[in-house]
């Protein structure tokens, strides 16, 4: 098979999901199975992505195939649009359309009924093109166009009951919040579009690497990948902007799967993957802390939180922070490894959410539940085989990939002193194995907390089983590596994902945020060291067993408090009443911004339209009400002085009229007495002589 032919079969696996949406969203309404061909065209894409996967890693895996056309060529400006093939493009795809088509089979089951069944097999098709489009893409331009794409398909699908008060809000919500950090990401696109005239990748890289640089300096390079990672932290729901993912669980639970494993949130992570080699030490640094901060800080959140959905929601921004932190620490493989593990066991967890929902009667608070373990077996099984690879529990996925990034966390570390990295890493894996055993506890072990929804409850049908029992298997470590211990966390991955030679030149390496630790030495030179690669090696073990330890340490106190109640929890919140509190309220974070950005736009749009209402419209009003006055005053001057002149005029021209009349007599004789009495009179006046 050709290069050509690959670039054939991509443009066909990126149409198929659209082609799915056309048909389910112009004739879903006439035709009854038209979701049938939406399910597969999905499917399609899938097979034909597990053989483009199949065909490029094994023909034609050292190469990067890129296809590009002109699209605009005004003047000096010229626009490319095109595909690129590359080992982690046609991985990840292998990833979005399994997740796809699994959420799609499942949704058959789970949605049946819904008054909007149609439309919903059409968004969704929507979506999976949206995040295939950014997937294939060589370009910022196509990138920023499908990344709205994207926003655009979430909106829809977060909001699908849209009859719901909560579900329109949270539409809303997350549409807002991923507006900021798109207007950030478009700003980087400008600059680097202004500073390299060209949207393409590979060209913007390969200036850089000449030592163009925006403003001309590292700082102006600095800024621009800032301001691209911008759409991440809003895409990916990081700190501060992870606020719009938990409300975001008011849509459809298989909707959720789709966000949180494979589309929307995934898309944040693959674009930092992708824009890595032109990333700077300052950037990366940046980076890694917000990445630390979105792993800690939800994570403490999930502890307390009583919806099902929620609690995996918050799990999923936790576990998005380990990837951005492993990215910004360099670890690269593993970062790109975790994002393609927890694809596949999320997924399961929040599908299997669904189900435990679904037998519920839409009962989505834990501490309501109980005793599901013998109605739901296999939701049970599935569940807690996710469960156990998300807590990074050896014999799964999750192990591998969380290791490798602890582990790289660990060694960047040792060699610049940043070890509240690593502490927040592994303070997370203890958090992680912790919320997600209190859920199975509460939801599956316990005593049935409502009787009667537990004595109707059953296992859901065969169409929602099927799914879980695939993803459930896919968390397991066999697909990724022989070798459950493996230091390289993924063998049959780390052939095909390299980290990625850095753009930025020689010259501009100087780190200002990192050279009071690293001496001499930048970000870039650490992370590319031999040092880097001994100590990346070196922390594979002490990584393993301090993860291993956190995690079973965080399952134990979970068996302790909740299955066992060793210790009283009601008692321990009151005694940390301020902790309990402040996890309880999600840090206040909502709250926050209510009280300033929401409150104060309010407060200044408030003020502008008095500003309007007072200011711009009293001085027209203003002007209006000096004219008038004006006019009323001229009006009132014409009325009075200039019709009184004129009428004193008229009447005394009367009166002259009526004297001077009697002088008029028609006779010549009589003139020429009065002109020449006139001219005496004149004489005497003047005395010309």
């Amino acid at each position: 098979m050709t290069e050509s032919t690959l670039i054939k079969l991509a443009i066909v696996i990126l149409f198929l999901p659209l082609i799915g949406f056309i048909i389910a969203i112009f004739f879903g309404k006439k035709v009854k199975y038209t979701y049938v061909l939406e399910v597969l065209t999905v499917g399609a894409a899938f097979i034909l992505s597990a053989f483009l996967a199949y065909e490029k890693l094994t023909n034609f895996v050292d190469r990067e195939i890129i296809s590009e056309f002109t699209w605009i060529n005004i003047g000096s400006v010229s626009i490319q649009l095109g595909m690129l093939l590359d080992n982690i493009s046609v991985i990840m795809i292998f990833t979005v359309t399994l997740v796809s088509l699994v959420v799609h089979v499942y949704s058959v089951a789970y949605m049946k009924g819904d008054k909007l069944y149609g439309r919903y097999f059409a968004y969704l098709g929507l979506f999976t093109f949206s995040m295939t489009g950014i997937v294939f893409t060589h370009n910022f331009l196509m990138m920023y166009i499908f990344w709205e794409l994207v926003g655009l398909s979430s909106y829809l699908l977060i909001g699908f009951w849209f009859e719901k008060k909560s579900a329109s809000d949270a539409g809303k919500k997350a549409f807002i919040v991923n507006r900021i950090g798109d207007i950030g990401m478009f700003l980087g696109i400008l600059i680097l579009f202004l500073t390299y005239n060209t949207f393409s990748f590979d060209t913007i890289f390969s200036q850089i690497s000449g030592g163009v640089l925006p403003f001309g300096t590292e700082t102006g390079l600095t800024i621009a990948g800032l301001l691209i990672f911008c759409g991440a932290i809003g895409k990916s729901a990081q700190f501060p902007l992870h606020v719009w993912l938990p409300d975001a669980m008011e849509g459809p639970t298989p909707v959720s799967a789709l966000i949180h494993a494979a589309t929307m949130v995934a898309a944040g992570v693959y674009l930092v993957a992708r824009v890595f080699t032109m990333l700077t030490g300052d950037a990366l640094l940046i980076i890694a802390i917000i990445g630390g901060l979105s792993a800690f800080i939800p994570a403490t959140i999930a502890l307390t939180q009583n919806d099902i959905k929620k609690v995996l929601a918050y799990s999923t921004i936790s576990q998005l922070g380990y990837m951005i932190m492993s990215l910004g620490v360099g670890a690269y493989v593993f970062a790109f490894l975790h994002l393609i593990t927890h694809a596949f066991f999320k997924a399961c967890l929040f599908l299997g959410s669904g189900s435990v929902i679904q037998a519920m009667h839409h009962e989505q608070d834990i501490t309501k539940m109980g005793g599901l373990r013998k109605k739901l077996p296999f939701t049970y099984v599935t569940f807690l085989v996710a469960s156990l690879a998300l807590s990074g529990i050896p014999l799964t996925s999750g192990f591998l990939s969380k290791d490798g990034i602890l582990a790289g966390t660990t060694a960047f570390a040792s060699l610049t002193g940043h070890w509240l990295l690593p502490v927040a890493g592994f303070s997370v894996a203890l958090l992680t194995a912790f919320y997600m055993f209190r859920l199975i506890i509460l939801t599956f072990h316990s005593a049935p907390a409502d009787q009667h929804k537990y004595e109707h409850a059953h296992e859901s049908p065969k169409l929602m089983v099927i799914p879980l029992i695939v993803l459930s298997a896919l968390s397991l470590f066999i697909w990724f590596t022989p070798n459950p211990l493996n230091p390289d966390a993924g063998a049959f991955l780390s052939k095909w994902v390299k980290t990625p030679e850095i753009s930025v030149p020689e010259n501009a390496r100087y780190d200002f945020m990192n050279s009071a630790v690293a001496g001499e030495s930048s970000h870039h030179e650490i992370i590319y060291s031999e040092e880097y690669t001994e100590a990346l090696h070196g922390a594979h073990v002490p990584a393993m067993i301090i993860s291993l330890i956190m995690a079973l340490s965080g399952i134990g106190l979970a068996f302790l408090f909740y299955q066992y109640k060793k210790v009283n929890v009601d008692k321990l919140a009151e005694k940390f009443k301020p902790l309990y509190k402040l996890s309880y309220n999600k840090w206040y974070f909502d709250e926050i911004y209510q009280a300033s950005f929401v409150a104060g736009t309010i407060g200044l749009s408030r003020l502008l339209a008095w500003f309007d209402n007072k200011i711009i419209d009293g001085i027209v009003n203003g002007s209006a009400t000096v004219t008038k006055w004006f006019s009323n005053f001229s009006g009132t001057f014409d009325n009075v002085i200039v019709d009184g002149i004129v009428n004193f005029v008229a009447y005394f021209s009367g009166i002259l009229g009526l004297v001077f009349r009697k002088f008029q007599t028609g006779k010549v004789q009589t003139y020429i007495v009065f002109v020449i009495f006139s001219i005496v009179i004149l004489l005497f006046l003047f005395k010309p002589f």
